[in-house]
């Protein structure tokens, strides 16, 4: 390492949540744990002809946003988790940043501007996260269970005795676990322990590498009588999880302004965030505005998390998801909120749709566009090949929820720009406080000739 004696001014922060500075000769440098507005020394561990990278060692002026951090595992020293990444900074100007760094990728990757900014979905900032995978290593020369998330950029597992982003009754239950599975006959083939929470339900997914003995099971049963969970165990992909023992409550969480419950296994793609779910499921309806006799199509539907609400307002809805067994589920889902009828799905390579396909599936005034990190690439091009393509009538309103700011940056671009539609509006949700992740929300109009 290298240490650097100059006073530097942070001027923004990073999609790593690193403080961004430039020397005197314009070599930019990001700094570990600097935040916007504050003067700063680094110690640099990386140099590049055009970058630095280093960690903040004295700060000469504090920016005002700054706070102490609640968890005691959070920081720079050796062993931090890597868990969260702005637990320094002011949880209301966390969404700020957030806030300018969708717009900034809009802008300098796509030139998209949004004619309007939402205001920001926010919700609890602690104890939110009622999904989690928590990696396990029983540790032989120190005779201990290690069980949480990795240590700031290592494979380690962090020594973690609390974490304030999962729910309290979790947090509370992590030097238990390290417990219990410090006397189980497999703990070295223990790698991995899933949290899913749901309505009144606490599941753990236990994955196991040799089969579970029946002394261990016994272990499990007795650790779930007296913290109230569920076990479940995967012995290899998650399409193998099953419970432990049948019979108790299923697993579950509910759309309450919608009437709606919807199962699900404690490995299916739920958001992690319950709160801001059903505020961002809310927000998303009201600006998608489907009519009674409108027919709207959910591209990567899931389980129908906005399938099933738009099947209540809209007048019928299609929800498409890559997978047969996802869409097997989904249908389920409909059939046991009395939906059936109005919500339809189908299984299609999203990743590969194209002009078509568009075609084949017929027109929809509107639609709902919830991608992964890769985003909607294939869908937006198909739509840009089709503009002005005699017979195809495309969307009125598209709303895209996005978990990756520059690939819904890509796709604006082919929307705006090949497309025929404007960005009407656009805004974060603060899905993941504390950490870097930028989910958001962008609608795109057609736009007037």
């Amino acid at each position: 390492m290298t240490s650097g004696f100059d006073w530097l001014e942070v001027e923004s922060l990073d999609l790593e949540a690193q403080g961004v500075a430039h020397r005197a000769d314009g070599k930019v440098v990001f700094i570990e744990g600097a935040l916007p507005g504050e003067r700063v020394q680094v110690q640099v561990s990386r140099k590049k002809n055009q970058w630095e990278q280093g960690q903040v060692t004295a700060i000469a002026r504090e920016s005002s946003q700054r706070v102490r951090p609640v968890c005691p595992h959070f920081g720079l020293h050796a062993g931090a988790c890597g868990g969260c990444k702005m637990q320094h900074l002011h949880p209301a100007a966390q969404v700020a940043v957030k806030q300018r760094v969708l717009e900034d990728n809009l802008w300098h990757l796509a030139k998209v501007r949004p004619e309007r900014v939402l205001r920001p979905i926010e919700g609890p900032a602690w104890g939110y996260r009622d999904r989690a995978r928590l990696s396990v290593r029983f540790v032989a020369k120190k005779g201990t269970v290690l069980i949480g998330f990795h240590e700031r950029k290592s494979s380690y597992i962090a020594d973690m005795q609390v974490c304030p982003v999962l729910p309290p009754k979790v947090s509370g239950m992590l030097m238990p676990l390290r417990a219990l599975i410090g006397t189980m006959d497999q703990r070295d083939h223990l790698p991995q322990i899933e949290l899913a929470a749901g309505e009144g339900v606490t599941a753990l997914v236990l994955r196991h590498l040799e089969p579970v003995s029946l002394a261990d099971a016994q272990r499990l049963r007795d650790f779930a009588a007296a913290h109230d969970v569920q076990w479940w165990l995967q012995p290899k992909g998650p399409e193998t999880v099953h419970r432990l023992d049948e019979g108790g409550p299923v697993l579950a969480y509910r759309l309450p302004e919608f009437g709606i419950t919807m199962p699900f296994k404690p490995t299916d793609f739920t958001q992690v965030n319950p709160h801001i779910n059903r505020v961002l499921v809310v927000r998303a309806l009201q600006l998608l505005a489907p009519q009674p006799a409108e027919r709207v199509i959910d591209w990567f539907c899931g389980l129908g998390n906005f399938t099933l609400p738009l099947a209540t307002r809209s007048g019928t809805v299609l929800g498409i998801e890559g997978s047969e067994a996802l869409v097997a589920r989904a249908r389920e889902n409909a059939r046991a909120n009395g939906l059936a009828e109005k919500a339809s799905f189908e299984a299609r390579n999203l990743f590969e749709i194209g002009p078509d396909d568009l075609r084949a599936l017929g027109n929809a005034e509107r639609w709902l566009v919830d991608p992964p990190r890769e985003g909607a690439f294939a869908l937006a091009k198909a739509v840009a090949d089709l503009h002005g393509t005699p017979g195809w009538e495309p969307p009125q309103r598209i709303v895209y929820v996005s978990c990756n700011p520059s690939t819904l940056a890509r796709d604006a671009g082919l929307l705006v720009h090949q497309a025929g539609y404007r960005c009407s509006l656009a805004g974060v949700v603060n899905m993941f406080p504390h950490t870097a992740h930028v989910e958001s929300m962008a609608v795109f109009d057609r736009a007037t000739q």
